[in-house]
């Protein structure tokens, strides 16, 4: 109690002071000793320099004063320096919490998506492991260089979804011709395999399996790419903005507005509102033209976020594609006999070598160990996870435009009905004209004046307009509009299914073998293994028997697992599941 009474007091002793201040004019203090200790204080420099007492400043350049002024030269260079210091420090401030929102999520987001990338690589490892063991080992090979291509496309790298989904299918075709299709007691040639992968576009023996995972790797793979995108975008605006460039003019108003008061003596006087509004409008003119493409950012990205989700959600693609690639073998086996007529007429009989493909050499537990799993009541998806940082992102679309006010109704203005400094002595309030903000407004600014655009902040905004076309599709089809036709794999009826469908709405192919899905994981981190269909379906092994995922011996429901994922506040983890679809649970699904 008694040091609020203590505060209380000296916050009074300030304002008679300054009261004191107005009233007397400009006068010169009668000594320089509290001007020396807020020197001292902020560590400006060596006390060896300031006058014990007021001393005529005719070497000044910006604190110049007709009454005698406790300022040297040496000294007003020291407060120029602190002045742009203290407002690079007051920026990073106020954009701390909105840069760790974004950079944490940046990061977040990642580790997701490579974990999103691990799990389906080893959802398609293990169908071969499982269904098609002889020809695993082969198999998984490919598979893993196809997951990578997945990885770098996500990541950046300048790689084709077409032309990476198209090289799958095509290294994948000799080793099905091999074991599938015509199987023999040796292994065909590296010369015949070679003919079979140039002729698989042409042959077509995993039928339009292929054209469809085209449609869908490009559809759910390009926005996870652009949101990744999007948030390094927003680190690299805001770190940008952080570091602004100063002009001479913007610095020589701030040391007016900051240290000038204290040369006559006023170490505790703040600017008028009026008067801070101006020179921080001034100073962040630049900054202020990033407001208009920040806010089309924000929505940008809101747009996006939102048309993520369904369909061609990235993890309803890429947990569902082991389905896809089973879809493709039963289509090759069904289709054996007038597949091999085909190849013999483009690539002649098969060209055997002596030797045999060794079985599945998937090591579940070596390819787990990047998987942190922990145990966890409720679920959380990526589309969740983008909802929620996006309802927090929302909360910044102004941040550009109201950051001079923000600044100064918070940290760098004297409060309403106070004795302020107007850039030349204490008085009860500012008279200039306050301007808005933006380098129109500024030719109007009674303090600081602003010559054109900051060519850095003219690149950041280029780049703001790049990744709003982006992120609002210019340079892929509007979601909405998405078709894809796709061949169910109980008959060969195509069926439409568009980009409008939720996470909640439980909707999938009827007949494609994909369902809605959310990131769960088996307790191995492995779907189970004769859980390797989302519908019944039946697989055939390589010694001929049969295998039906929905029968007798197979779960309906896979165990639950899930893995660490770290949010804003927390570290959060996602549910990773598996459901899988059996005639009890189709009312259920």
């Amino acid at each position: 109690m008694g040091g609020k009474s203590l505060s209380l007091g000296v916050l009074s002793l300030g304002v008679l002071l300054l009261l004191a201040a107005a009233s007397r004019g400009a006068e010169p203090p009668p000594s320089c000793e509290g001007v020396r200790k807020v020197f001292q204080l902020r560590q400006l420099g060596p006390l060896r320099g300031i006058p014990e007492s007021p001393r005529a400043g005719v070497d000044l350049q910006v604190c110049t004063s007709k009454n005698p002024t406790c300022c040297t030269k040496k000294m007003e260079e020291r407060y120029q320096t602190a002045a742009k210091q203290d407002i690079q420090q007051v920026l990073q401030t106020s954009s701390a919490t909105l840069k760790f929102l974004i950079s944490r999520n940046a990061a977040a987001f990642q580790e997701s998506f490579e974990t999103l990338i691990r799990l389906a690589e080893n959802y398609t490892s293990m169908l071969f492991c499982n269904a098609y063991r002889n020809m695993a080992a082969e198999a998984t090979t490919h598979v893993q260089e196809f997951f990578t291509d997945v990885g770098l496309f996500i990541f950046g790298t300048d790689v084709s979804t077409e032309e990476f989904v198209n090289r799958f299918f095509d290294t994948l075709f000799p080793v099905v011709y091999n074991h599938v299709i015509n199987p023999g007691l040796t292994d065909i040639s590296l010369e015949y395999a070679e003919c079979l992968r140039m002729a698989r576009r042409d042959i077509k023996p995993f039928g339009n399996i292929p054209k469809k995972a085209i449609g869908q790797m490009g559809r759910s793979l390009l926005p996870s790419r652009t949101f990744l995108q999007a948030l390094n975008l927003g680190i690299e605006v805001i770190n940008t903005t952080d570091h602004l460039h100063f002009s001479k003019d913007c610095s020589r108003a701030l040391l007016r507005m900051q240290y000038c008061p204290h040369c006559q003596g006023l170490t505790l006087s703040k600017p008028c509102m009026g008067y801070c509004l101006n020179v921080i409008r001034g100073c962040l003119a630049n900054m202020a033209e990033v407001d208009l493409h920040w806010r089309g950012y924000i929505q940008s990205m809101e747009e996006l976020s939102s048309a993520m989700s369904g369909t061609y959600d990235i993890e309803h693609v890429l947990l569902n594609f082991h389905a896809l690639v089973n879809e493709a073998l039963l289509q090759a086996r069904i289709n054996g006999p007038e597949l091999s007529q085909q190849v013999n007429k483009v690539c002649g009989p098969p060209v055997r070598k002596p030797t045999q493909s060794p079985g599945c050499s998937f090591d579940q537990k070596k390819d787990n160990q990047g998987l942190k799993i922990f145990s966890r009541d409720s679920e959380e998806t990526l589309t969740s996870r983008r909802k929620e940082f996006i309802s927090h992102l929302r909360l910044y679309r102004a941040f550009y435009g109201g950051l001079a006010d923000q600044l100064c109704g918070n940290e760098l203005a004297a409060a309403d009905g106070l004795p302020c400094w107007n850039g030349e002595d204490v008085v009860r309030s500012y008279t200039h004209r306050v301007v808005g903000s933006g380098i129109k407004a500024q030719s109007a600014n009674p303090e600081v004046k602003v010559k054109g655009t900051d060519p850095v902040i003219s690149q950041i905004i280029d780049k703001l307009k790049h990744i709003i076309q982006l992120l609002q599709g210019k340079s892929f089809p509007k979601y909405h509009k998405w078709d894809l036709q796709q061949t169910g794999s109980g008959g060969g009826v195509d069926e439409q299914i568009s980009g409008d469908c939720d996470d909640e709405d439980g909707c999938g192919g009827s007949g494609s073998g994909e369902v809605k899905r959310v990131l769960k994981i088996t307790d191995s981190g492995m779907p189970d293994k004769t859980n390797l269909s989302d519908v019944k379906q039946i697989h055939q092994t390589e010694d001929g028997s049969t295998l039906d995922a929905t029968g007798a011996g197979c779960t309906t429901v896979a165990d639950y697992m899930t893995f660490m994922l770290i949010t804003l506040n927390s570290i959060q983890y996602v549910h990773v599941s598996l459901v899988l679809r059996s005639p009890d649970l189709d009312t259920a699904l």
